[in-house]
């Protein structure tokens, strides 16, 4: 069932242009210094069960969240030139199952 949610989520998220792949030197310079590890609880890359709650909120929500910072996130999560297309690569890249 939660991978049924992950693939319907990850499908509206591609309804709103989010289908290029993600720069991978902003992900490694910026968000794989917490997400790679799952750091602070940040949710680890390609832990999907960790994200399902997360992504029930919406891209919007997340980008919001990026953008002013939570938690122990700092604020725009150290890619300080990311484009909200950029936040939204990168969300996804990282939410996906990993394989």
């Amino acid at each position: 069932m939660k991978k049924v949610l992950f693939a319907a989520l990850l499908a509206a998220g591609a309804t709103h242009g989010v289908v290029a792949e993600p720069n991978m030197d902003k992900y490694n310079k910026s968000c794989a210094v917490c997400h790679a590890a799952g750091v602070a609880g940040a949710p680890k890359t390609g832990n999907a069960e960790a994200w399902a709650p997360r992504l029930e909120k919406g891209m919007d929500a997340l980008v919001a969240s990026v953008k002013g910072g939570l938690n122990a996130m700092p604020p725009k999560g150290m890619c300080f030139d990311c484009s909200d297309e950029e936040y939204m690569e990168l969300i996804n890249y990282m939410s996906k199952p990993a394989e």
